[in-house]
């Protein structure tokens, strides 16, 4: 059990009582990590046993990202107790983790196994939930039930998130970097000011985008936003829920085959190109995109490739 220190910073409570619900019906050894090096070391020391982790999205994400990176996560079955705010386990709940904490725990003791899609880059990063590119005016909506990411956060799981400065008045070794990241995403996500403070439009970006070789969009054509969502197994998808900024957060489980939904969204109301593939390679001038919590780039083209059941989650039976 892998506890992150900012769900014991900011809700201990839950913390408390996610433990007590595991350790009455299970045996566990708990971790409680401080920085990113004693987190990797608790993970890889876990022998035989199943990694839980008690946090928020990113907590999720370290931990996939890890098993990823080692070659083991076809092997290992992942096990999550939702903490945080509710934009901070939005991604958890689309992949149908419940957000009630005692509900979560007891979903680790008695709930099944379920292969899950996700997608690589050619960088070696992964994304759970889906990725979208921002690409002017005020971001791209979800549409139709599927999960697109919310406005996140730059940087690392071992940010300055709310928390604060350490016991003591210590300023965590982590608060220059996180500064300075939310300090770029303030200029990534908000809307250009034009001339008298007045609020304008981002422009349009122009990408190229392919989708198993075919294109979808040209520089020709500016594109207001791409968003990207792998598939999942079988079933058909889970209740909607509106996270705090109106996106619509909901896991579809309903592709065939391992392929992600692409869609590409156009300035004004001209409709956007939706289209299914195991690959999708986005590139132009230099970009960002939000891939589940995190924001990346820039970078003048990256490539996203499907990977059916690549990982496995726990979670409550039918």
């Amino acid at each position: 059990m892998v506890i992150d220190p900012v769900a014991r910073s900011t809700d201990g409570e839950s913390v408390r009582i996610a433990k007590d619900v595991l350790c009455a019906r299970a045996g566990a050894k708990i971790c409680l990590p401080q920085d990113p090096e004693e987190f990797a070391r608790a993970l890889a020391r876990r022998g035989h046993r199943r990694p839980v982790v008690i946090g928020d999205d990113r907590a999720l994400l370290r931990v996939v990202g890890l098993l990823h990176k080692e070659r083991e996560l076809a092997g290992v079955t992942v096990s999550m107790v939702p903490v945080g705010a509710p934009a901070a386990v939005a991604l958890s709940r689309a992949l149908g983790v419940p957000s009630d904490t005692v509900a979560a725990a007891r979903a680790v003791l008695d709930g099944a196994e379920r292969p899950m899609d996700l997608l690589t880059d050619d960088s070696d990063g992964i994304v759970l939930g889906g990725l979208r590119i921002p690409g002017g005016e005020a971001g791209v909506r979800a549409g139709n039930g599927r999960y697109v990411p919310p406005a996140a956060t730059p940087a690392d799981a071992w940010d300055g998130r709310p928390g604060g400065a350490a016991a003591g008045g210590h300023r965590p070794w982590w608060e220059p970097a996180a500064r300075t990241a939310r300090s770029a995403l303030s200029l990534l996500s908000s809307p250009a000011c034009g001339i008298g403070g007045r609020r304008g439009r981002v422009p349009a970006q122009r990408l190229r985008i392919e989708a198993d070789g075919i294109m979808l969009a040209d520089l020709d054509r500016p594109v207001r936003g791409v968003s990207v969502m792998p598939g999942g197994q079988g079933g058909a998808s889970g209740p909607a829920r509106t996270g705090p900024d109106g996106d619509v957060f909901e896991r579809r489980v309903a592709h065939a085959g391992g392929l992600a939904e692409v869609v590409v969204h156009w300035p004004g109301s001209d409709r956007p190109v939706r289209a299914q593939a195991r690959a999708v390679t986005v590139s132009g001038a230099d970009f960002h995109y939000r891939a589940d919590a995190v924001v990346g780039g820039p970078v003048r083209t990256r490539t996203w490739t499907v990977q059916p059941a690549a990982w496995r989650l726990t979670l409550p039976r039918p």
